[in-house]
């Protein structure tokens, strides 16, 4: 059994401590939280765990072969690289750290030692992604032309990361985990309407190479819960709504097909073609559960998990340099001389 501790018991950890009580093959034997508050319902959810203030004595326990880590970003590298150093693998949420410098020692921490280390990107085990990346590397959705996302809800207001690093990191996440590659460049702009909070609203635009545009609207300032993407294929377009209860993903056989002949050019040269939709058939697991069981798969078979350390730096130096590039009011932002992580 895999001994596993949780650190921060506060909106997210409550969910991790749970998937793992549940994982087969995981024991939660501890959890960590300053608040005496947060011990408490931790304790009475979780009677066999001990429940520690001070979360290096629950790396230090030697029951613990596993840190989950879920606490404000500004914390992670600390506590990310004291558990690795510890001997422990780790599951850390996302974003990974707060700089990609942080997030390369934390890669680099972990390979030296041979030990897991997994980013709670959770959206990559849903149900619906999994899918859209099997319909992506079937080639059936064709040649993949534009990702358009719009994440917008009102508040809930962070105060160490901007909407960018809470809302667009979803889709960064989501489409390197579904296309295997960074984009080349990205521009973002945005603006803060809380005086002494970060940006609440923003608009981020990734360019791939071949000419795939994504287009990421975040907002906290939103009358309405909206969570939708919309991927445009040479062969098929997809509709993904997480909010959907029964069909999240919807498949369109839609799209145009361009006449090149000559003899045509006196013609319309963009023919319309409207086929059918499909929805099909979703699994009806848990995506934080299916994670932390690959989690601990991976730990026992010496795997790599899909969302580990190098795609959370990826996802990182996305971040910062959308960052880099809202502050210049949308300037775009070249990757070419930046380090490509593999």
């Amino acid at each position: 059994m895999i001994g596993v501790g949780v650190i921060g018991y506060g909106y997210w950890g409550p969910n991790i401590a749970r998937c793992f009580s549940e994982t087969p093959d995981c024991r939660l034997v501890a959890i960590s939280d300053l608040s005496p508050a947060a011990q408490a319902r931790a304790g009475r959810r979780h009677p066999g765990a001990r429940i520690f203030s001070d979360w290096r004595e629950l790396i230090s326990d030697p029951e613990v072969d596993a840190v989950a880590i879920a606490t404000p970003v500004r914390s992670h590298h600390e506590l990310g690289i004291a558990a690795l150093r510890a001997g422990k693998h780790v599951l850390i949420e996302k974003p990974i750290t707060e700089t990609a410098a942080q997030a390369a020692t934390l890669v680099e921490e972990a390979s030296a030692r041979n030990l897991v280390l997994l980013v709670d990107h959770t959206f990559c085990f849903t149900p619906a992604i999994r899918k859209l990346r099997e319909l992506i590397e079937s080639g059936k959705l064709g040649d993949i032309y534009y990702y358009i996302s719009n994440r917008m809800n009102l508040g809930i207001f962070q105060s160490d990361v901007d909407v960018i690093w809470d809302l667009a990191v979803h889709d960064i996440a989501i489409l390197h985990h579904c296309l295997g590659s960074r984009p080349v460049a990205v521009s973002a702009s945005g603006a803060s309407h809380v005086q002494g909070r970060p940006a609440n609203m923003a608009h981020v635009t990734l360019f791939y190479e071949g000419g795939l545009i994504a287009d990421l609207n975040v907002n906290w300032l939103s009358p309405v819960k909206i969570r939708q993407t919309i991927l445009g294929g040479s062969e098929r377009m997809v509709v993904y709504d997480d909010l959907e209860q029964s069909e999240k993903l919807k498949i369109y056989d839609s799209g145009v097909r361009v006449s090149n002949d000559p003899k045509e050019i006196h013609r319309l040269m963009v023919a319309y073609r409207i086929g059918d939709m499909v929805a099909p058939r979703l699994d009806t697991g848990e995506a934080l559960l299916t994670e932390t069981a690959h989690f601990a798969d991976c730990i026992q078979a010496g795997r790599t998990p899909i969302t580990d350390g190098e795609m959370g730096l990826n996802v990182v130096q996305i971040l910062e340099a959308a960052s880099q590039s809202m502050r210049q009011r949308g300037q775009p932002i070249e990757f070419r001389q930046l380090r490509m992580a593999s």
